[in-house]
């Protein structure tokens, strides 16, 4: 069984195309890796052991008539619980939709479903996907698998956690300001935030539309790539999708990086980062250089500003698209409510929690009148800044290097009496969010203050995944990280 937990997902299409296993084991020996390791991290809010079942079944039957969907057909994978699935409940990590039915699929289920990948189930998250630490969940914290008194990141926990313990080959999750990146880095995978989008949101419950994107959480960086070309791509139920054509992301990605160039961010140096994160981020630096790449430091002086600008944007957005949740169409509802006013009033008071509530107080403050441009547009003049620091930098080179999270994983408790201190969870992360761009977070070894994992970020031009891939796949095979948790 333990060839089939930890293999990756290319690794186990290559074993269904050969017929040395069969799509209902894969399903089944996660299955049984999940009730085994589930009660101690809850990494998954709702499981479809019978779906997973059928559909590996479903998929056996294709391989064997030759007509399988895609060559990751038999696959399965998991859903971070902000993605709607069609007849299972999609809560978003809140109470406000507990027991909530979707009558249709999101793109990103529908394209994984059209592909023949069997779902495992839903995975918890930071509600609303609000949150550093997967401890904003309504339904319960998830724990870290490298240490179970820590937090896995967040707000995509669930995801991370079910792929760093063994539980699903990959997932899905979402990043608004580092969701899929920061917790990625803190269990030890690769996370991916693609370019602004070029994945479809529709059936993406919103958080801040203007910079949520769907993303990958996989064990390998070739991993990221193939989950990616399965999803990316125009929809014409998302208006902010992107139409261009998508390349195979696989497609050259064993090309190296000599005489590549790419930049370290001056203001990212130094001070702000835990000392076992910075010497692996360091020595991250130097094997750049040795497999060809050219370092340059890049001044990027609006960065200063980004978690600021993020934390009046992020919520502003957030305070728009919450206001749906009225306890009249869909989901929670207060009980013994006299008016609609006191209905709605009750309901929102019982159904969000004390994050979502901050973040709407404060979203609705900085858009109300009198404070709009003294806030929210000033956070957006930020936003540009930011972008253009990032225009300015690509003139000079290829791609920019960062560390992924400041810290390894903090204890589960340890922020939550502090909100700037876990906001400042995301302050390499949130920059690319703003201004769209692309990124991804590579494993680069094992801090050696406490033996935590710690992530290399690696972030490239809007739409310039494939180079920015190439890098990430020649650092991993470079370094030929394999750590896993023990539980």
């Amino acid at each position: 069984m333990d060839d089939l937990i930890w293999a990756s997902a290319t690794e186990l299409a290559e074993a269904l195309k050969e017929h040395e296993v069969s799509a209902v084991e894969i399903a089944e020996a996660l299955i049984a890796r999940a009730d085994e390791v589930d009660p101690k991290i809850h990494a998954y809010l709702e499981r479809t052991d019978d779906r997973a079942r059928r559909d590996a079944r479903a998929s056996d039957a294709r391989r064997a008539a030759g007509e399988a969907h895609s060559a990751f057909d038999g696959v399965p994978l998991a859903y971070k619980d902000i993605f709607v699935t069609r007849g299972v409940t999609t809560t978003c990590g809140s109470k406000i939709l507990e027991g909530f039915v979707p009558p249709y699929d999101a793109t990103v289920v529908a394209r994984c479903e059209g592909a023949g990948l069997p779902m495992l189930g839903k995975l918890n998250m930071d509600e609303f996907a609000m949150g550093s630490s997967t401890e904003n969940s309504a339904f319960g914290a998830t724990r870290n698998p490298w240490d179970l008194d820590a937090v896995p990141g967040g707000s995509s926990g669930g995801s991370v956690a079910a792929v760093a313990a063994g539980a699903a080959p990959w997932a899905w999750g979402t990043d608004t300001g580092g969701s899929i990146r920061q917790p990625a880095s803190l269990c030890g995978l690769v996370g991916m935030k693609p370019t602004y989008g070029l994945v479809s949101r529709y059936g993406m419950i919103a958080f801040a539309s203007s910079l949520d994107q769907a993303g990958p959480i996989t064990r390998t960086v070739e991993d990221a790539a193939a989950l990616l070309n399965l999803a990316a791509g125009g929809d014409e139920m998302d208006s902010t999708c992107l139409k261009e054509p998508v390349p195979n992301y696989l497609e050259g990605i064993d090309g190296g990086i000599d005489g590549m160039r790419i930049g370290v961010v001056t203001e990212f140096q130094g001070e702000g980062s835990q000392p076992g994160v910075r010497a692996r981020v360091d020595e991250s630096l130097r094997r750049l250089e040795k497999l060809g790449a050219q370092l340059e430091e890049v001044s990027m002086p609006s960065f200063e500003h980004g978690i600021s600008a993020y934390y009046l944007i992020a919520p502003a957005e957030c305070s728009s698209n919450l206001a749906r949740y009225d306890g009249v169409r869909y989901g929670r509802r207060a009980a013994g409510a006299d008016d609609i006013v006191s209905m709605t009033s009750r309901t929102r008071a019982e159904g969000f929690g004390r994050e979502v509530k901050r973040r709407i107080m404060l979203g609705t403050y900085a858009l109300s009148a009198g404070y709009y441009d003294a806030y929210y547009g000033k956070a957006q003049k930020v936003r540009t800044l930011i972008t253009r620091d990032f225009e300015r930098a690509y003139e000079r080179v290829d791609l920019i290097v960062t560390p992924t999270s400041p810290t390894t994983a903090f204890k589960l408790g340890e922020r939550t009496d502090d909100p700037l201190a876990m906001y400042l969870s995301d302050v390499f992360t949130v920059p690319v969010n703003l201004a769209g761009n692309a990124a991804i977070s590579v494993p680069c070894g094992l801090s050696p203050d406490d033996g935590l994992p710690v992530g290399l970020q690696i972030i490239a031009r809007s739409l310039d995944e494939k180079t920015m891939f190439r890098a990430a796949y020649a650092f991993e095979q470079d370094l030929g990280f394999d750590e896993r948790p023990q539980l």
